[in-house]
């Protein structure tokens, strides 16, 4: 049944009944509490008898001192990586009196099972013959329900509230309601789903928000659904009746929306029982109606009112006039093209493990979202609370929100249908919100049916409830039936891709953007999955916040490695260093997605940091949304806002004499054309002072585009020294600026080093020589020979660490940028911040840091910031006193192409002008067996001059990558197109040797390309291969490989076939492979 008022039912009588539902009985307060450890509750009918201990509710158990300290028998949700049982290093934090976890923050009391909470409810008089309900708004998990020791029934939503029918029979007067709660694992939405995990919120077992009991007629309202249409200025209603009278009846609903003279008046039937749609209704369009987006959260309220046999009731509901769509890549609000800029939230509540449920927490949340240029969430594999809509709806922003899953979908389990009964009653509960524009099964899927079970439940969900736009998962899969793909492709760093990202493989430049990607996927738009994860070091001042249920027992783990090793009073420095580099990432991050044309937008993984998973500190903002000290929103919105300028540089770095050439766009996705705007831009020098500026057109920029502003030239000099430059491009009037670092160095040829000083590759004895005889050495040698930690590999990159090294089973990068001081005379005439800027992309690209821990009063020129895990002293510049003579060791390559690395010529020239003068004395004295210490052995290939090819290999990847002492660098066969098995490496050692065996070394920071089945031969000149001397299958880890002769041979050339790779891809890849000799 379809109904239709028009302006003429103005007139149409408002039917004002009074008000049905009674006021809610609240039930905060004080409860009884038992905990069932052995299951023995519902069989000893403890629903019958008064449960003794106390605890207040709203709350959560283990919050009030119940619950057991955590342990090694601690059943944690959520997957830990080995290390925490293999490790002998943990030990120390296994134990009663010192147990820490240091994967994710730790409650002081843990407890998964049942608990039994109970209350005295009193029922009043004019409830009488009322259907009765009892409203929990967020339990953790199941909540089964008894009243007076009769079961009402259980709950196991883990996204909207659970609410109890009492049923209509309860009298009045007191009776004992009992609830039993249980926080295990009840349906398998993955033990890593934030709706679950101890990686986040925690598994808490409690109840929070409100608890109240409420009161109907036998016949209600159940849920009313409005569908706005911003064409047709019309609203479609429909409305959802229950009926526990067991009689069929009539009434009268009428609607109205406060406001806008819209009221609505019509019969209505129900039958004898259940919960059925009365029809579908049609409120006509009078006068405009304001629109719901972003810039205009304008929201209404309609009431529907019911009265007839027996019954009065009325809903109120909040809507928007929103409608969300696509326009080929664009999503659309109101068909006006938007961009989504948005972060994660991993259910992040430190203090009280569960999400608020008051309006004013989210409006800070979203407030700090917005203060940093931000329009959007995505709730990772959870569900947030009403309150978190509310807000949404009143600030305008943008929800895309997951079904509290990251498991494995489609292969029959209970998981399936409990998948549509979780969305189902999330659609109910906040489906009018217009803040919730998008919805997802949940993350990153598992099993081999998924794009039949995900893409029929976006079929069922498109059909059924249009109000929003749907997508299988958060990740993938990339199916048909999407609304808009969500996908990691289009972002800077890839899962396992280590320092071959962008980058750290590639030099500096603002032109990558993700056009082909969007060409390839343009049925629908793309939406960048989880870009960032760029680390920090921890701030240590954020310990002192956690006042509540979780603590952070990580943090004291990583601060004691660093006391351990004489650095905690560089823990700020380190912070500010490299949260300097963080921010630099996520500016090219957010940038590249901004300049790609037609992009839906992207998902930061985040904006705050996640606990979790090893301890990720990946945000400019710690977990409780507050700021971090080296950026502020103001400098962040310069490039993640809804205007942005965006320089296109094909480098960033310059010789004197050079010109700058590039093409400026800007992403403009405000709320208004720019009309009649004349764009400009200035390049200053390190002083501030500007040297050139100039003027685009002046333009109209239309709104819901990336736009090309122009193009600018520039001659780019250096009076004398190296400078650093900055690039602004602004628009007047729009609030929009944004600028590009860049630099130039002098074209003059290398300093030649003074005659004291001696250039060494290796401290020789030449170089021990001439250090005995009190001269200078400056030390260059080359990153394969610097030693490395067996433990832990030590791979630099100019990046940041991904994620975390333990989450990623230390994947490279492994540290966190440099720190240096710029004053230090050493680097007087190498303009640098006392971080990694860009400009260091040069000097870090396939060095190798030195290892100094033990030498604990040794400061280094230029340090780097290793992991927090390790927490090692590294150095790319060190200098020691070595008896009478002077030392200066650099690990950056500053020998070869110096005529094309103008950085790595500026550093070598800044560093021997420092040793030529009066200035290079240093204090902390090394012996030649300490220096020599620092270094590995050579290999035998390396002794013997061997040479290594490939039958193929990526570029990049060349075999002589496998033998050149560095187990960060690694030949790899090419991917694209991929080489097809069998691959080979074959090595020549020069000259015939007795070999006995031959050692391999797989890649150290993932799988790919890691041999399984190989095959050895052996030959020398003028001889065929023959037959293999050993074949056999090795195991997918990062162990060194080692195979045994029977008996030793003469050979000059072996051959190393790789038949299949560990997880069968048509790869494979050395780290290093060397001979065993007799």
């Amino acid at each position: 049944m379809k109904q239709t008022v028009s302006a003429l039912l103005l007139l149409t009588f408002w039917f004002a009944p009074k008000a049905a539902s009674a006021n809610p009985i609240d039930l905060a307060g004080t409860w009884s509490v038992e905990l069932d450890r052995q299951d023995r509750g519902e069989a000893d009918k403890w629903f019958e008898r008064n449960l003794s201990g106390k605890i207040s509710l709203p709350g959560v158990l283990t919050a009030q001192g119940y619950g057991d300290r955590p342990s090694m028998q601690t059943p944690w949700v959520g997957n830990i990586n080995r290390v925490w049982f293999d490790d002998p290093y943990y030990k120390q934090y296994q134990t009663a009196d010192n147990f820490k976890m240091p994967f994710w923050l730790q409650p002081d009391r843990y407890y998964a099972g049942a608990a039994w909470y109970q209350r005295q409810v009193e029922i009043p008089q004019d409830w009488k013959g009322k259907r009765v309900v009892l409203f929990l708004e967020r339990p953790h998990w199941k909540t089964t329900v008894w009243l007076d020791g009769r079961l009402i029934g259980s709950s196991d939503r883990l996204g909207t509230p659970h609410e109890h029918e009492l049923g209509i029979d309860v009298p009045p007067g007191k009776h004992r309601l009992t609830i039993r709660v249980d926080n295990r694992t009840i349906i398998p939405v993955g033990v890593d789903a934030h709706s679950a995990s101890d990686h986040t919120q925690g598994n808490w077992n409690g109840i929070a928000g409100r608890i109240e009991l409420r009161a109907t007629d036998p016949v209600w309202i159940d849920d009313v659904r409005v569908y706005p249409n911003t064409d047709s200025g019309q609203v479609q209603v429909r409305v959802y009746v229950g009926n526990l009278s067991h009689k069929p009846g009539n009434g009268v609903l009428s609607v109205q929306v406060a406001g806008r003279g819209l009221t609505l008046s019509v019969p209505v039937s129900w039958p004898p029982e259940g919960v059925q749609a009365t029809g579908v209704y049609e409120l006509g369009r009078v006068g405009d109606w304001l629109p719901w987006h972003e810039f205009s959260p304008v929201t209404y309220k309609m009431t529907v009112a019911l009265q007839g046999d027996g019954c009065t009731d009325q809903k109120t509901v909040s809507f928007g006039m929103r409608q969300v769509g696509t326009q080929g890549t664009r999503i659309t609000i109101n068909h006006a093209p938007i961009f989504l800029r948005g972060t994660l939230e991993c259910c992040i509540f430190p203090l009280t493990g569960h999400p608020p449920t008051d309006v004013d927490s989210w409006k800070r949340i979203i407030s700090i979202c917005q203060a940093h240029g931000l329009n959007h969430i995505r709730f990772h594999s959870w569900c947030p609370p009403e309150a978190a809509f509310v807000a949404a709806d009143e600030l305008g922003f943008y929800y895309h929100v997951e079904c509290s899953a990251w498991a494995t979908v489609g292969g029959g389990g209970p998981f399936d249908p409990w998948l549509y009964e979780e969305s189902e009653a999330m659609v109910k509960a906040y489906g009018n919100h217009p803040s919730f524009i998008m919805m997802a099964y949940g993350n990153e899927p598992g099993g081999p049916n998924q794009n039949r079970f995900l893409g029929d439940f976006v079929s069922y969900w498109k059909k059924k409830d249009p109000r929003r736009l749907y997508t299988a998962a958060a990740g993938w899969p990339i199916i048909p039936e999407n609304d808009y793909h969500s996908t990691p492709a289009p972002r800077i760093q890839q899962w396992g891709q280590g320092v071959q990202s962008r980058v750290n493989a590639r030099p500096p430049e603002t032109t990558t953007d993700y056009g082909d990607f969007v060409k390839q996927h343009s049925d629908a738009p793309v939406v960048s999955h989880e870009i960032g994860q760029w680390c920090v070091y921890p701030n240590f001042d954020e310990m002192k916040k956690y006042t509540g249920l979780l603590k952070p027992r990580n943090f004291e783990v990583f601060r004691e490695q660093l006391d351990r090793n004489g650095m905690l009073p560089q823990a700020h420095d380190f912070l500010m260093a490299s949260g300097k580099l963080q921010a630099l990432l996520y500016k090219e991050e957010i940038e590249s997605a901004l300049r790609t044309p037609g992009f839906g937008g992207f998902q930061l993984l985040d904006l705050h940091d996640f606990p979790g998973q090893g301890t990720a500190l990946v945000g400019v903002l710690d977990p409780f949304w507050d700021s971090k000290p080296y950026i502020t929103p103001k400098e962040y919105r310069r490039f993640c806002g809804p205007t942005v300028p965006l320089a296109r540089l094909p480098r960033r770095i310059f010789e004197s004499g050079e010109t700058l050439v590039a093409r400026v766009d800007v992403a403009h996705f405000g709320p208004a054309d720019l009309k009649d705007v004349t764009p400009t831009w200035t390049l200053s020098d390190s002083t501030g002072e500007i040297v050139e500026e100039g003027r685009f057109a002046r333009q109209t920029i239309k709104t819901g585009e990336l736009s090309t502003l122009g193009e600018l030239k520039a001659p780019m000099y250096c009076a004398r020294e190296a400078d650093k430059f900055s690039l602004q491009v602004t628009i007047p009037g729009a609030d929009a600026a944004n600028d590009w670092d860049l630099w130039v160095y002098p074209k003059d040829a290398p300093a030649e080093p003074a005659a004291d000083i001696l250039i060494a590759r290796e401290l020789d004895d030449d170089a021990a020589a001439h250090l005995a005889e009190g001269g200078k050495v400056l030390l260059l040698p080359a990153a394969g020979t610097i030693k490395n930690d067996e433990k832990h590999q030590i791979q630099m990159g100019f990046s940041s660490i991904f994620w975390n090294t333990v989450w990623t089973n230390w994947q490279a990068p492994h540290t966190l940028g440099i720190l240096c001081d710029p004053e230090h005379p050493a680097l007087r005439q190498f303009p640098t911040e006392c971080h990694t800027n860009w400009q260091w992309w040069e000097l870090i690209h396939k060095a190798a840091p030195f290892i100094l821990t033990e030498y604990r009063d040794l400061k280094p020129v230029v340090q780097v910031i290793d992991d927090w895990v390790t927490a090692r002293k590294l150095a790319l510049v060190f200098e020691a006193r070595v008896g009478e003579g002077r030392l200066l060791a650099c690990s950056c390559d500053l020998t070869t192409d110096l005529d094309k690395r103008f950085v790595a010529r500026q550093m070598r020239r800044s560093l021997l002008s420092y040793m030529a003068g009066e200035q290079f004395a240093p204090q902390f004295g090394m012996t030649i067996e300490q220096l020599r210490g620092l270094f590995c052995e050579p290999s035998m290939v390396q002794k013997l001059g061997a040479s290594a090819a490939a039958d193929s290999y990526h570029p990049n990847y060349g075999p002589e990558l496998a033998i050149d002492g560095n187990p960060s660098t690694i030949w790899h066969t090419a991917w694209e197109p991929a080489a097809q098995p069998p691959h080979h490496l074959i090595l020549d050692l020069q000259k015939p040797v007795r070999v006995r065996g031959l050692t391999y070394l797989p890649r150290q920071d993932m799988a790919n390309g890691r041999i399984a089945r190989f095959e050895l031969y052996a030959t020398v000149v003028g001889r065929p291969w023959g037959e293999p001397i050993a074949s056999g299958q090795w195991p997918n880890d990062a162990r060194l490989k080692t195979i045994q002769l029977g008996e030793a041979i003469d050979a000059r050339f072996l051959k190393l076939v790789a038949l299949g790779e560990v997880q069968g891809r048509p790869f494979a890849s050395v780290a290093e492979v060397d001979i065993l000799v007799e």
